[in-house]
């Protein structure tokens, strides 16, 4: 039976922090849903009712496209470990991008270099906890180097060459914001 909550409680808090995957949920009025899985250390919860996530370069940039147009946004994260459980923070968000006033001070709260794209900022307005009886269990899930070291191979100059080329669309056509970081 899914229950919800108004805020981040501090069992949820304990349960997100423990999980090595969440998966981010977007949608402009028009258009695909977007939904994207994210690992690495990207995710850090600020309060009771804010949640911040770094987004790293990749082939697209949907996310930020959406936002653009409409703040909604769900994260989700599901054990796949012993006890079962799926836990969603549901409300809106902005895009903050290196040229923004906080980027240092929110890019700061994660490792990592040059694939450093942009840094989301979750105002949750609601909290579900679901059974997640479903959810198969898996073991030794590490996370895998390839996108950091990508990212130091092409560089800051290559990053930015790679957005130009890459991210200034959504698969939708529309802008994400990327273009003033360029």
């Amino acid at each position: 039976m899914a229950k919800q909550f108004p805020r981040i409680g501090l069992g949820h808090q304990n349960f997100i922090e423990a999980q090595q995957i969440f998966f981010v949920a977007t949608a402009a009025p028009e258009g695909r849903v977007n939904l994207s899985p994210k690992g690495m250390d990207s995710l850090r919860v600020l309060g009771p009712n804010r949640i911040a996530w770094l987004n790293v370069t990749g082939s697209g940039n949907e996310t930020a496209g959406h936002l653009k147009q409409s703040p909604r946004m769900t994260l989700m994260w599901c054990s796949f470990d012993a006890t079962p459980m799926i836990l969603r923070a549901y409300g809106t968000a902005r895009t903050v991008q290196r040229d923004s006033a906080d980027w240092a001070e929110l890019a700061d709260l994660f490792p990592g270099g040059p694939e450093k794209r942009q840094v989301y900022d979750l105002s949750v307005e609601m909290v579900q906890t679901s059974c997640g009886y479903a959810v198969p269990t898996a073991d030794g899930m590490t996370e895998r180097p390839v996108l950091k070291d990508w990212a130091a191979d092409k560089g800051e100059d290559g990053i930015r060459a790679y957005w130009s080329e890459r991210n200034r669309t959504t698969i939708d056509g529309a802008p994400t914001g990327i273009e003033d970081n360029l």
